[in-house]
């Protein structure tokens, strides 16, 4: 009722739009008469040359979609296709150019493992039959879609065994010998110790070494694969809400208000409510402690009958009164049988619903006068699986656990009770066996209506929507915000693909805008979006892929030029050539460190410096190393001892340690990796949704 009440109030504006949308749809057909045909975009991606078609991807995704159900958000499921496609596609094109070749032997052996507990393909043994399934392809010739399914399906087979074979030649590449597991193992447990001078980072203060954008910017230059990035636009956007006003919010109460009299007179109270309210009456039980903290204070103190409100619940003014009192246990103990409307499990037989109901009348003529049967029935009649090994008996349950009928009659009858109740399973012969913990509930009746804005409301929204986005075509979106005292929000580093803005959430149609060709830097749009309307401007933009700007570098870069410089400073500041005479200079202690490993580089009192610890292993004991840039400071280091680890018989289980991290499957998640950092990929996703 509240969607019709919206779409009344908005009729105007429908027509408006549904007008507008028919027009550009005209002129569109009209502009698109005049062009080829050849100029429609239908390619969704060029990798290496080959096309990936429109038709074809979004037919994969729209089957992903059903897979999932209708609330998958599309660009989770476009993302997750243009993965499997691209690897497919890629490792494709390397099984081309290696001759790899899959044979119909090893298809069908895959097939025969794929499909060995599939009914279908199985014969009166259930053994996997591959006469079946030629029996299978040879029935669904004449079935379009049925014979496209099983021609992809067999293709997918193709492509994974490709996969798997360019996988495997690789992975025959990357033998490990002992001496790479000898490595490992030195490199794990040889151990040195050393005496050392670290002069701290921090002993300058950062204000102290300055870095200009000139720096940053050489920096970024000259590592360009670390701070590429893809095209990417900045917006800012303010929001005007459809929402109701303070004087809606009064009418809406008022409203209200006159329902009172009506709903404290009208006897059907059911009627009432779903004659009168946004959601229909529910007969339903509710305990003091489940109420809300206002109906607690206030409703169930009032005589029955008594309408209380209008009360406000969340974006709805209410009116509420108590219709009915009950004592309800707050669980249940039952036992019962179901006799299933259709096949039944327990004893074959097949019946329709006046038949189910005979039986179950039957049943309940001998129970209730000897419920001694009650077990034997349960075992011979009951299609409940859950419980028939339990004799039909259910422990303790909620209020809110079983079906309402079911429900109904355990908590408002009695111990002892027995009956035959209908539900959307079938006909349920029960027997109440225990109750506890009573309480009095409550039936309330509720008439709910939401707080809506009013036709002059959505007027007023729309109009000075319109105006800003004029007044800040004109005049500037900073100038236009702090006219109506407005505060844009701003939202960088947005990615074509992208499917979500921060304060907006999934939106699709505001990215696409400002990504178009004809759209620049300072361009301004208003959108209608889910009762709000969003005007947005583009701050900026990068068509191509792109090197960081010096603002987004500056927090990476400034670290490691800061750092460089300080290190220079120090070894500018240092004299000596001894550990001692260093720290002399520096004005720091040689401390030391023991049993120091290239696999755990971590020095007491410094922190993990790999560097530091690799140049000690390096120069070998009762040496010293030459001055170390570290990750926290200027090193010197001095070799105390070197501890070789003992000679082992053999170095198999280092050997098995570095195998273990070239399992089938890292091998070939990186190698899709290094394919696609490879590949000549013309991505053009960010066209079509």
């Amino acid at each position: 009722m509240a969607v019709l009440n919206s779409i009344r109030k908005r009729g105007v504006f429908l027509i408006i739009i549904i007008a507008l949308a028919l027009f550009s749809f005209i002129l569109s057909d009209v502009i698109g008469n005049g062009s080829s045909a050849s100029s429609v975009q239908n390619v969704v991606a060029t990798v290496n040359g080959v096309d990936i078609l429109r038709e074809e991807f979004m037919s994969q995704v729209d089957d992903y979609q059903r897979s999932l159900g209708p609330n998958t958000p599309e660009s989770q499921a476009i993302n997750l296709i243009w993965d499997r496609e691209l690897k497919a596609l890629l490792f494709k094109q390397q099984g081309q150019n290696l001759s790899i070749t899959i044979s119909e032997e090893e298809l069908n052996d895959q097939l025969r493992l794929a499909l060995a507990n599939n009914p279908t393909f199985q014969d009166e043994t259930g053994m996997y039959s591959e006469a079946r399934l030629i029996e299978y392809v040879s029935a669904i010739q004449n079935n379009a879609r049925a014979k496209q399914q099983w021609d992809d399906y067999i293709e997918g087979i193709r492509e994974s065994l490709v996969q798997n074979a360019y996988t495997n030649l690789v992975l025959g590449g990357l033998e490990v010998t002992m001496a790479d597991g000898e490595d490992l193992y030195r490199f794990e447990n040889d151990k040195i110790d050393i005496e050392y001078v670290q002069v701290p980072y921090s002993s300058i203060a950062d204000e102290d070494v300055a870095v200009s954008d000139e720096e940053i910017a050489a920096y970024v230059r000259s590592n360009p694969k670390r701070f590429e990035v893809d095209p990417m636009v900045d917006l800012e956007y303010v929001v005007f809400e459809e929402s109701a006003s303070n004087e809606d919010i009064a009418a809406a109460k008022e409203d209200m208000a006159d329902l009172i009299q009506g709903f404290t007179d009208e006897a059907d109270f059911a009627f009432f409510v779903n004659d009168h309210s946004d959601e229909n009456f529910v007969a339903n039980w509710t305990v003091k402690s489940a109420l809300s903290q206002v109906l607690q204070d206030s409703l169930i103190t009032m005589p029955q009958g008594s309408v209380y409100g209008p009360y406000k619940d969340a974006n709805s003014f209410k009116i509420s009164k108590v219709v009915g009192t009950i004592q309800l246990p707050d669980s249940v103990e039952a036992r019962h049988i179901l006799i299933p409307l259709g096949l039944s499990r327990a004893d074959s037989i097949t019946r329709n619903p006046s038949q189910a109901r005979a039986f179950a009348d039957s049943l309940y003529t001998v129970l209730k006068n000897n419920k001694g049967k009650f077990k034997s029935f349960v075992s011979a009649y009951s299609s409940d699986a859950g419980s028939v090994a339990n004799g039909g008996h259910y422990d303790w349950f909620g209020y809110n656990t079983m079906v309402p009928s079911f429900r109904d009659f355990c908590f408002e009858g009695n111990k002892g009770d027995i009956g035959v109740v209908e539900s959307q399973f079938g006909y349920h012969i029960i027997e109440i066996e225990g109750q506890k913990n009573k309480s009095t509930a409550y039936n309330i009746a509720t008439v709910s209506k939401e707080i809506e804005p009013s036709e002059a409301t959505l007027s007023l929204v729309f109009s000075e929507s319109a105006k800003f986005e004029e007044a800040s075509r004109a005049d500037g979106f900073a100038a236009a915000a702090t006219e109506k005292g407005l505060t844009p929000r701003p939202v960088n580093r947005i990615g074509a693909l992208d499917a979500s803005i921060p304060g907006i959430g999934n939106n699709r149609s505001i990215i696409n805008w400002s990504f178009g060709e004809e759209v620049g830097v300072g361009d301004v749009k208003r959108f209608n979006l889910n009762e709000t309307y969003v005007v947005a401007q583009v701050t900026r933009k990068s068509s191509e892929k792109s090197l960081m700007s010096v603002a987004e570098a500056s927090s990476l870069v400034m670290p490691i030029l800061r750092k460089e410089k300080k290190a220079k400073m120090i070894r500018q500041g240092i004299s000596g050539t001894t550990l001692q005479e260093v720290a002399t200079s520096q004005n720091v202690t040689v401390k030391t460190a023991s049993a120091l490993t290239r696999a755990t580089p971590t020095i007491a009192g410094a922190g993990t410096e790999a560097v530091v610890v690799g140049q000690a292993f390096g120069v070998g004991a009762f040496n010293t190393t030459g001055l170390i840039d570290g990750e926290t400071g200027v090193f010197k280091v001095r070799v105390l001892a070197e501890s070789p680890a003992p000679v082992l018989d053999n170095y198999a289980s280092y050997v098995n340690q570095i195998k273990a991290t070239l399992s089938k499957s890292s091998v070939n998640t990186r190698l899709f990796n290094a394919l696609k950092n490879a590949a000549d990929i013309e991505d053009n996703r960010a066209e079509f949704y």
